[in-house]
Parts: structure tokens; C-alpha cells; sequence
């Protein structure tokens, strides 16, 4: 008996809906007070996966077997962090990438 090659598109699709499920789920459970951005990020992405399988337009903003872009997989997390009571620290900055100045002379 054969099996049929799985939908990569489709996996992608019901793991970014779970994700965003759980993420709502846990936000309840814990009594997290999400914000009106928040909330409103979490509804309009869904929305998008399920009409579009996808929430981002742009094939660059994203890997092309995924459901979520780059960044709205971070917000994601972050959302998810503020449910579970965990502070995620703010994004290190890293500067021009200049090595330091020799002054051997």
C-alpha cells in the first residue's frame, strides 16, 4: 500500500492555526489580558490562513513552505510568552560591524 506525499503547504497551514489557537487558549487559561493590537493580530492572521493559507503576500518575507512570515511567527511567540508569564528580553542590537580601530603606530 502506498502512501501519499504529504501537503507541505497544508501541514504548514494547520501548524500556524494550532499555534495561534494555543496561543489564545493559554492567554485565557491564565487570565493574560492581551491587547487590542494583540488581539486583533491574533484574529486577522487567522483569518488570512485560512482564506489564503498563508498571512503574508511578499514571498520574501517568509520561507516559501510556511504559513507565517518571519516576523509574525516572532509576534507569535511573543504573545505566547506573555500568556505563559515569561518577559522576553528586548532584541540585542549589534552595531555596523566595524572590527575595532588598530593603533599600533
Amino acid at each position: 500500500m502506498k502512501r501519499a506525499v504529504p501537503d507541505r503547504k497544508a501541514a504548514a497551514k494547520r501548524a500556524a492555526l494550532n499555534a495561534l489557537k494555543r496561543a489564545r487558549r493559554m492567554a485565557d487559561k491564565s487570565g493574560v489580558q492581551l491587547s487590542d493590537w494583540e488581539g486583533e493580530f491574533l484574529g486577522s492572521v487567522t483569518d488570512r490562513v485560512k482564506t489564503y493559507g498563508r498571512a503574508f503576500g511578499d514571498p520574501e518575507k517568509g520561507a516559501p513552505g510556511q504559513a507565517l512570515s518571519a516576523m509574525q511567527h516572532r509576534k507569535l511567540k511573543e504573545i505566547a510568552d506573555k500568556a505563559k508569564g515569561e518577559k522576553t528580553p528586548p532584541p540585542r542590537r549589534r552595531g555596523f560591524g566595524r572590527p575595532p580601530s588598530k593603533t599600533d603606530d
